[in-house]
């Protein structure tokens, strides 16, 4: 079983940055496709970013160009480096992971929540304007 701790959230103003980190257990992170989600208050959760074994990056319209996603194998570690940040980003941010990392057609899949198997408990982020 693969367990996800997220950490970095916190609250900032509109226009500040944050660096959300989630550390996997376990010795198999790099055959895993890996996931940042979000859940806005009263909203369902949205895919945010997304990035495959190869570190190949996939980004929902809405943080694109402000959001960055990278893994660092080594570590067992993927980071969300959010920019920019706006009052709509507020919600709480959960890693997500596929293992083994499933065949996949189009990148957008990387930010659809059914592929992922494991979640973890979400780290809270608060922009105020």
């Amino acid at each position: 079983k693969v367990q996800l701790v997220e950490s970095g959230g916190g609250s900032v103003q509109t226009g500040g940055s944050l660096r959300l980190s989630c550390v996997a257990s376990g010795d198999t992170y790099s055959l895993m496709c890996m996931g940042w989600f979000r859940q806005p208050p009263t909203k369902e959760r949205e895919g945010v970013a997304g990035i495959s074994t190869g570190g190949h990056p996939y980004y929902a319209d809405s943080v694109k160009d402000r959001f960055t996603i990278s893994r660092d194998n080594a570590k067992n570690t993927l980071y969300l480096q959010m920019n920019g940040l706006k009052p709509e980003d507020t919600g709480l941010y959960y890693c997500a992971a596929d293992y083994p990392c499933s065949v996949y057609f189009s990148a957008s899949s990387l930010v659809d929540q059914s592929r992922y198997d494991y979640w973890g408990q979400g780290t809270q982020v608060t922009v105020s304007s």
